[in-house]
């Protein structure tokens, strides 16, 4: 296991720092001036002063082992399935600690994620609806986890029960075994603490938010304490119906109970339960225009399509059991159970270029009457990692191997319309009530790996990583051509890292990768080959100001082959043969002085699609494959923007004050269909030289802003988000008819009493 490193009392460069603040008058003059000069201060740091033996004090602690991060600097993380300081992993590593997210008022993992570089929203299309992201331009719905085990149900996650969320980028399949060439979201959840604390908060805003939190904490024995953490949020939205004044709503509160017992000895365990509970009035969003390839100027951004008899209605439980034994204090073994139900049901409203939205749930004289959907998806995951410290031939290893077993069953239907599909009888679905023509789709999988990784110090300041994996995958498919598929496939992780001191660290890494995940091929089956992803990145992470402050960069090139991301409303995937990534990050987190504290990332993308498809899927795929337009080969692929940039700063000011604000930036995205056999909409002229006019989501600007006033056992926060109340889209849709726009400015007033 990696040391963990120790945090030090304030230094002569902190000091120094402090007289020149003036220089740096702004948070982002510092941030940028810390990009440019970190390499120069990493070799700069405080020499070690001399140390003086103490008397023994017998310490007994009772502190929460994930709630040592310093800030907004997280210090821990398990993402590389042991408890390991991310200065040491060689691989970039984004982390949002709780302390950042309840300064932002962040209640989804969405809006938490914001906070990362490179990363954008894909909206809630049909069976995909939910949390979906794309991350170095790769989508990342195959790649969440929830405390390092898969959580691939498609739902929208809260992060009340959260401790922090880890990014890990790039493929990893050694640690994972998914393949998505962008990276890993896992989310960690809050664990009991041997000792007695409790937090409670209440919100209201503007567009009727309200927010009540619970974090109760409670010792009930020596080594065992029991967790819970409520949550209950309602919020409307700026955007409504001209003809009924209906509103997309949030509706959603959940419950996570964590129990531990052995805490701190050879054997710990650890029970949880968390449950999620959703009732929304979903938003379909905003048309493009046919003609201009530009959000819709036919109608107002605040127009809303849908009704207030649409819904968006899910039920989350998922129930863990981990086991850790402890060998030696080098060596340990952590086995996980976990059973995962997700029922879903939905009926939207999709937006019109054209007609108004009307009262009845139909656009205009159309007798479409919108997307439903009915879904239950089940999991059971077993995973066991045994990792342990030894020295042979004077070389220091730290071992991992393991096993993992995920089983899938998955069951989806449309809704039985109970009413018509005109004005005078309009169109009426219930929650789960299936339709009794349509044809379920139903598929099960097995997934099956086995894996191990060495990190030998041959030398004195140089590892190397070299970690293999092997899948096997069998699935069952209701409605495919390819209603069958059996993969087994290599994955390789391998990296080489110099860190000289424990402020610089300096890595070269190469991952190969493959997706083993039936959801993932339930439009395409057999047919095609298995998704594989290679990633290679070179990278250095730095730590300023005794490690107060940690600044990182690295530059990367992936490849995905045989892509699959589709609307599970399609009837086959959508496709790209082959595509690539190249880009350059730099992120910045932590304290410049003790009271400014600062997140900021910069990301700078160049993504290209390299070759395009075949469906060999499709109906007639033995005589007539559908071949994608072949013009979208050298073009950029959807949703990937040239240019991300995220900042946040606070500075606590005298008598309990700290006022803090931040700006999130993107740049203009794409959405279409790179699969399409004709694609001439995209083709369009419309003035651009090169002919390539697909749907296009502006670049934007969100600005927020907080002030608090804080003392030790309560608080008053002030939030303001968007706060120039700028129109901007930030999710786009996969097929690219529509987008969705931003939150306008709001306003919520938050106090919190801790005891």
């Amino acid at each position: 296991m990696s040391h963990l490193r120790p945090r030090p009392p304030s230094g002569i460069l902190r000091q120094l720092l402090a007289r020149l603040q003036p220089v740096a008058a702004t948070p982002a003059a510092a941030s940028l001036a810390f990009m440019m000069l970190a390499p120069i201060a990493a070799q700069a740091q405080t020499p070690a002063t001399s140390e003086t033996t103490l008397p023994t004090v017998k310490v007994e602690d009772t502190a929460d082992p994930m709630e040592v991060n310093n800030g907004y600097q997280g210090t821990q993380t398990r993402v590389g399935k042991t408890l390991q300081d991310p200065q040491d992993i060689p691989q970039a590593i984004t982390t949002v600690t709780r302390e950042l997210m309840e300064d932002q008022q962040v209640g989804s993992l969405r809006e938490a994620l914001r906070n990362v570089s490179g990363l954008t929203f894909t909206a809630a299309v049909g069976g995909r609806a939910g949390d979906n992201m794309m991350l170095r331009g790769f989508y990342t719905f195959g790649d969440l986890y929830l405390d390092g085990i898969r959580d691939t149900a498609q739902y929208n996650r809260e992060t009340f029960f959260l401790e922090q969320v880890d990014v890990l980028r790039g493929s990893a399949s050694m640690l994972f075994g998914r393949g998505q060439a962008g990276g890993v979201i896992n989310l960690v959840s809050k664990t009991p603490k041997r000792a007695d604390a409790y937090t409670l908060t209440g919100s209201v805003g503007t567009g009727n938010y309200t927010e009540i939190t619970a974090d109760l904490n409670k010792r009930v024995g020596e080594d065992s304490a029991l967790r819970v953490n409520l949550m209950k949020r309602d919020e409307g939205s700026w955007r409504e119906n001209p003809a009924t004044g209906a509103e997309p709503e949030i509706d959603r509160g959940g419950i996570h109970v964590s129990y531990a017992f052995g805490m701190q000895t050879d054997d710990e365990f650890v029970l949880s339960h968390v449950q999620m509970r959703n009732r929304d009035i979903p938003d379909y969003g905003f048309s493009f225009d046919n003609a201009t390839h530009r959000p819709n100027t036919n109608f107002s951004p605040d127009t809303f399509w849908g009704i207030d008899r649409n819904f968006d209605e899910s039920d989350v439980n998922v129930t863990t059991s981990t086991w850790t034994h402890h060998f030696s204090p080098k060596s340990e073994l952590r086995t996980t159970v976990r059973y995962g139900d997700y029922e879903r049901s939905y009926w939207a409203r999709t937006p019109s270029a054209t007609d108004a939205p009307g009262s009845t749930g139909l656009n205009g004289a159309s007798p479409n009457t919108g997307p439903t959907r009915s879904m239950d998806y089940e999991t059971l995951t077993l995973q066991s990692d045994f990792s342990t410290q030894f020295r042979v031939l004077g070389m220091k290893h730290e071992l991992v191997t393991g096993v993992e077993y995920l089983s899938e069953d998955s069951h989806r239907s449309s809704l039985q319309n109970l009413g018509g599909t005109t004005a005078l009888n309009p169109p009426a679905f219930q929650p789960y009530v299936e339709s009794t023509t349509a044809s379920p789709v139903n598929f099960t999988g097995d997934s099956y790996a086995v894996y191990v990784q060495d990190t030998v110090e041959f030398m004195p300041f140089w590892k190397a990583t070299l970690g293999v994996r092997h899948d096997e995958l069998k699935a069952e498919y209701s409605s495919l051509n390819s209603p069958q598929l059996d993969f087994g496939e290599w994955s390789v992780r391998s990296g080489l890292s110099y860190q000289p001191t424990d402020e610089a660290h300096y890595y070269l890494s190469f991952s190969d990768s493959f997706s083993p995940t039936a959801d993932l091929y339930q439009l395409s089956g057999g047919a095609h080959p298995p998704e594989r992803s290679q990633v290679y990145e070179l990278g250095a992470k730095w730590l300023f100001f005794d490690g107060d402050l940690a600044f990182r960069s690295a530059l990367y090139r992936a490849e995905k082959e045989y892509e699959r991301n589709t609307d599970l409303e399609s009837t086959a995937a959508i496709l790209t043969r082959k595509r690539r990534t190249g880009g350059i990050e730099f992120e910045l987190a932590g304290r410049i002085t003790p009271d400014w504290e600062v997140f900021s990332g910069v990301s700078l993308m160049k993504a290209k699609i390299l070759e395009t498809a075949v469906n060999l899927d499709n109906n007639d795929a033995d005589t007539d494959p559908e071949v994608a337009d072949p013009r979208f080969a050298g073009q950029r692929p959807r949703n990937t923007p040239e240019y991300t940039f995220n900042l946040w700063t606070t500075y606590k000011l005298a008598g309990g004050w700290k006022i803090g604000g931040g700006v999130e930036v993107k740049g203009d995205r794409y959405g279409y269909n790179p699969s399409s056999e004709s694609a001439n909409a995209q083709f369009t002229t419309n003035g651009q030289p090169s002919g390539f006019n697909p749907n296009t989501a502006p670049a934007y600007a969100r600005w927020d802003a907080m002030a608090a006033y804080e003392q030790k056992d309560w608080a008053v926060r002030l939030n303001v988000k968007n706060v120039f109340d700028e129109v901007y889209y930030d999710a786009i849709y996969d097929n690219g008819p529509f987008t969705v726009p931003g939150t306008g400015r709001q306003f919520i007033l938050t106090g919190e009493l801790k005891f």
